[in-house]
Formats: structure tokens, C-alpha cells, sequence
């Protein structure tokens, strides 16, 4: 699937671009061009990887011309780039329209113009029913992505667009993980919001199969959401103070504007679209992909009942997001 492959990775120098990167790296692609603003991580991720597949172009998606030059010969396309902070998204919100959104488009009508095999965007469960401005650009990329098919001219296009949908990766930058640890090791307070908030459980190298299976299954059009467990923050809370072995007080603060307290990856409403093939659920309109579905000959209706949401998955215990977060090697023992 990616022998000799061409791949270029908007905002590759984020943490799943780097992920990504390295993952992609351990095949034979040909080539990676990573598409990004951050010319210090370019030069750092160079450093670090050092391999002669990869090419670093300074570019902002904003720029049409600029993306379209990138994406010249290019097999693949992920796209990753994004405004994704939520406070400053609340406070910036028509550059958020204009990174996630218009972005995305041109995204989308550079993969057309210079015929890209498949284009993948990375969604989030923010962008599942919305409750902030980052939650709605990315549920507008998410519909961009799984429309563009519908709109290209399949003599003169190739392109599949697809869309992955999930939560925050565990220990990614400015998550909850790093946080805790950094409050734990300074002698601060942890600061929880509210304990009984729940948080599907993601680790990156699920994010990265994710992603990874979606390019080889998808047809064009479909959204793929991992099938997960879930945590407890109060639980993540105590996880790591034990790995850390530190004793420490928890201060209560408000919740933030447009946060939830149980995320979603998949809504009532979406039930009717929602599909299921082995540790996956793909959401695919029938009536708006009708040649894409007749494509698939091993989706089962889903066996859901009610959204698919955080707090009606299986909740893990302390003792096993200890392992999951030491398996992952977010953490280790300071025994």
C-alpha cells in the first residue's frame, strides 16, 4: 500500500505528524515531504530523523499556490495541520475559519488539481455535535473531506477523501498527561475541572493503525472511529501519582467555555449512518455515497443503541490505565 509512495503530511512537525512520520519511515515509501509554519521543529525533526526520504517545506495551507507547488507528484496526502488550542480558538475565532476551514479546502482542491491518490484529514470529538468554535471548524473539515468525492469529476479525479474522528491522544502536546506530570513534579496543585469527567482512551500508536487502516479500506467518503475504552480523570489523577510516587492535593477549577464533560464520537443523529467492521465504526451516508457503500461487502449495521460517547464505553480501573500509560511509555516507575 505504501511501497513507493509519495506522502505529504500537513503540519508535520505537530506531535502526530512526528508520530506519523516515524511510523511511515519504518516502510518503503519513497518519499515524505513534511508541510508545516514551525521552522525550528522542521530543523529539530531533521535532526532527529536524519533520513533521506524526508523534504521540509516552510508553508502555511492558507496558501494555495504554495501547498499546490507542495503537493506536486504526491501519492498521499494527511492532513494534520490545524488551530487546535480551544481557549485561544475561542478568542481568534475567524482564524480558525481560516486555517480549519479554508484551509482545509485548499487542502482538498490541491489533492484535486494535482491528482492525489487519497486524502485522509484528521477529525476530532470535538467536532461531534460542537460546542466551541474549534469543535464546529473541525466538524465543517470533516464534511469538506467526506463530500469532496461527490464533487470531483471521477474521469478527470482520482482522489478518495476520507476522515478519521477521535479524542485527545494520550500524552500528546498540552493534554491532560503532561500536565498533571508537570503540576506533580513542581510541587503544584493538580488542577481538575470535575473528576467524574470522562475521556476516551487513545493511546498514538492506536491513532497512527487508525489512520494507517482507514488509506487501506476506505473507498471515499467514510469516516472511521476506533472502537474504545474509556477513563475517568479523577482515575488518570491517581494513576500517576502512583507511577510518580508523589503525594500531592487536587484544587477544583470552573470548567472551561465550550468544554464537555463526556466527550462523543459519534451522535444520535449519525446512529442511522453508522456501520461497524472489526474494532471499527465507519459512518457513511448510503443516500450521499451510494457508489462508495456498494463498494463495502462487510459492513454490519451498528449495534448501537445511543450516541457513542465516553461515559457508556468500559471504564478502566486505576490499575489498568497504569498500564496503559506505562506500556505506552508515557511514564515509568520510580521504583
Amino acid at each position: 500500500m505504501l511501497d513507493g509512495k509519495r506522502i505529504l503530511i500537513t503540519g508535520g512537525t505537530g506531535s502526530l505528524g512526528f508520530a506519523l512520520t516515524k511510523k511511515l519511515l519504518e516502510t518503503n515509501v519513497k518519499t515524505i515531504r513534511i508541510y508545516s509554519r514551525n521552522e525550528s521543529k522542521q530543523v529539530e525533526m531533521q535532526d532527529q530523523m536524519n533520513d533521506p526520504r524526508l523534504r521540509f517545506l516552510i508553508g502555511d495551507i492558507r496558501d494555495f499556490e504554495r501547498l499546490t507547488k507542495a503537493m506536486e507528484d504526491i501519492d498521499i496526502v494527511f492532513h494534520t495541520a490545524a488551530l487546535k488550542h480551544v481557549p485561544i480558538v475561542e478568542y481568534n475565532p475567524f482564524e480558525a475559519i481560516k486555517t480549519n476551514v479554508l484551509g482545509s479546502q485548499n487542502v482538498i482542491d490541491a489533492c484535486l488539481k494535482e491528482n492525489v491518490e487519497i486524502a485522509v484529514c484528521i477529525g476530532t470529538d470535538k467536532a461531534v455535535s460542537p460546542l466551541n468554535t474549534y469543535g464546529a471548524t473541525k466538524h465543517l473539515m470533516e464534511r469538506l473531506f467526506v463530500t469532496a468525492s461527490n464533487h470531483s469529476n471521477p474521469v478527470r479525479h482520482k482522489t478518495k477523501f476520507l476522515a478519521v474522528r477521535y479524542g485527545n491522544v494520550l500524552g500528546s502536546s498540552n493534554s491532560v498527561i503532561p500536565k498533571f506530570i508537570e503540576q506533580i513534579q513542581s510541587g503544584k496543585n493538580i488542577t481538575i475541572t470535575d473528576p467524574s469527567m470522562t475521556r476516551f482512551t487513545i493511546t498514538m500508536d492506536q491513532a497512527l493503525e487508525l489512520i494507517l487502516t482507514a488509506i487501506k479500506k476506505g473507498h471515499g467518503g467514510e469516516v472511521f472511529v476506533p472502537k474504545l475504552k474509556a477513563y475517568r480523570l479523577d482515575t488518570l489523577k491517581d494513576a500517576i501519582v502512583d507511577i510518580l510516587k508523589k503525594s500531592t492535593k487536587t484544587k477544583r477549577i470552573p470548567v472551561r467555555s465550550g468544554e464537555k464533560f463526556h466527550e462523543s464520537l459519534i451522535n444520535s443523529e449519525e446512529l442511522r449512518n453508522t456501520f461497524e467492521v472489526g474494532n471499527l465504526y465507519v459512518i457513511l451516508d448510503k443516500q450521499l455515497h451510494s457508489k462508495t457503500f456498494s463498494k463495502w461487502n462487510n459492513l454490519k449495521e451498528t449495534s448501537l443503541k445511543d450516541q457513542y460517547s465516553s461515559d457508556k464505553v468500559e471504564i478502566l480501573t486505576k490499575e489498568k490505565l497504569i498500564d496503559v500509560i506505562i506500556k505506552d511509555g508515557l511514564l515509568t516507575t520510580n521504583e
